[in-house]
């Protein structure tokens, strides 16, 4: 019998098996794989992204998957406390580009074995290579686990940290949902967010542009009405199916809800490698150059992108890369600026969610209290991480909320579980 049992060792468990420890309770956290903490491990390029430290309203701004619920655990635990926490576990973290928090060695494994060190000291137990079948429950409350070989651990409290259905290489193939729903939760529509996007363009087809980056360009996602529906400025990657790199993940969610909308047609997007010109001066600054150099080809001349860039918009401009000054219309050049600001293209969908950093939709947010995650349909239990459906950009953004989320889980089913006696 084990007052707090938590499934799932990815960010959001660890922590939770770490808060329900520091309550004084008998912990017990259930891995189905062999280790603890893989997506932890492989986060940030292997250097593990562990937080952010952008004020609140800008870390919920980066969540767009119902970042606001966040709010109200923020302000329990938060981003600094995360920070903090770190730190007193003797992992000294520096800070990044957009406010990223990374640990001085470079190396995620510090920040892993910081966490397995603590539950050790917390007596925390792990059991390995256990998969989890059901939950056990009456119409009152929670009891406990039954596993797949059909054993049965009791416990007052569980907590499903079990992850969404992205990365399925760290172990989150989508367990959790089920359990969610035998305990009376709505499961929202689980969709891949943070993705690599499909096209079927010719160009695209014929890899005319496979490997090219494009560095601070505003990619945009338009509705059906060609109004747009959010822009990112990051870098962007042509490839052999389609388009990927970070403007391109951030992306990714928007088209997926605009294929919902549209019954599945495909979704435009505009990408601008000049993104701090309008078009009129881009005009007049490509013919400025032509002028400076009237006698060298255009091809020579014109230097604002990678020359595959450049080359690929002087064919849709019906352009000859050899011709100069002397030959080319204004109209010509008018065509181009419009091209250079709004290069318009169509995806007609995402890579599968197998492929995708974050998982969109999970267990619905309307059926947990925020300040404590307890599920507000079975007494006993709680959700942290990934399994929620909170989806955020990858820059630390996800990992706060599994810490987040995770940390109020595990104290609260702790205390929970106190009560009790």
């Amino acid at each position: 019998m084990y007052d707090v049992i938590v499934i799932g060792g990815g960010p959001s468990g660890l922590m939770a098996a770490i808060a329900a420890g520091e309550t004084g309770q008998k912990v017990l956290l259930i891995e189905k794989g062999t280790k603890l903490g893989k997506k932890l491990a492989i986060s940030g390029g292997g250097r593990c992204n562990v937080t952010n430290r952008l004020p609140q309203e800008e870390i919920v701004k980066h969540i767009p998957g119902n970042g606001r619920f966040l709010y109200s655990p923020f302000s329990v635990f938060n981003n600094y406390d995360i920070i903090e926490f770190f730190e007193n576990l003797g992992v000294k973290l520096k800070e990044e580009d957009h406010g990223r928090m990374f640990p001085v060695s470079n190396k995620a494994m510090d920040v892993v074995n910081a966490l397995i060190r603590e539950l050790e000291r917390l007596h925390v137990e792990v059991r390995f290579k256990s998969r989890v079948a059901k939950l056990l429950m009456d119409e009152e409350r929670i009891l406990g686990v039954r596993l797949e070989d059909g054993e049965e651990i009791r416990s007052d409290a569980v907590v499903v940290a079990v992850g969404g259905k992205a990365v399925p290489q760290t172990g989150s193939t989508g367990d959790g949902y089920p359990w969610a729903e035998r305990a009376g939760h709505t499961i929202t529509d689980i969709f891949p967010t943070e993705v690599p996007l499909l096209s079927d363009e010719d160009f695209i087809k014929a890899k005319e542009l496979q490997g090219l980056a494009l560095r601070d360009t505003a990619v945009s996602v338009l509705n059906q009405k060609g109004k747009t529906l959010v822009t990112h400025q990051m870098d962007m990657l042509f490839t052999h199916f389609g388009l990927s790199g970070p403007a391109i993940l951030r992306c990714s969610q928007f088209v997926v809800k605009e294929m919902k909308k549209n019954g599945g047609k495909p979704v435009e997007i505009r990408i601008d490698v000049m993104p701090d010109e309008n078009e009129e001066s881009v005009f007049q600054l490509l013919i400025k150059q032509l002028k400076e150099e009237p006698k060298k080809a255009v091809k020579n001349v014109w230097k604002f992108a990678p020359e595959r860039w450049v080359l690929f918009l002087l064919e849709k401009a019906d352009i000859d890369p050899a011709s100069n000054l002397s030959v080319i219309s204004q109209e010509k050049i008018r065509n181009m600026a419009h091209l250079v600001k709004s290069f318009s293209m169509t995806v007609i969908g995402t890579q599968p969610i197998e492929k995708a950093f974050v998982t969109g939709g999970g267990v619905s947010i309307k059926e947990i209290e925020p300040k404590t995650m307890a599920s507000k349909k079975k007494p006993g239990l709680y959700f942290c991480g990934e399994i929620l459906d909170i989806h955020g950009y990858t820059g630390g953004y996800n990992i706060t909320s599994a810490l987040v989320t995770g940390k109020l889980a595990g104290s609260n089913a702790g205390l929970y579980s106190k009560e009790l006696i």
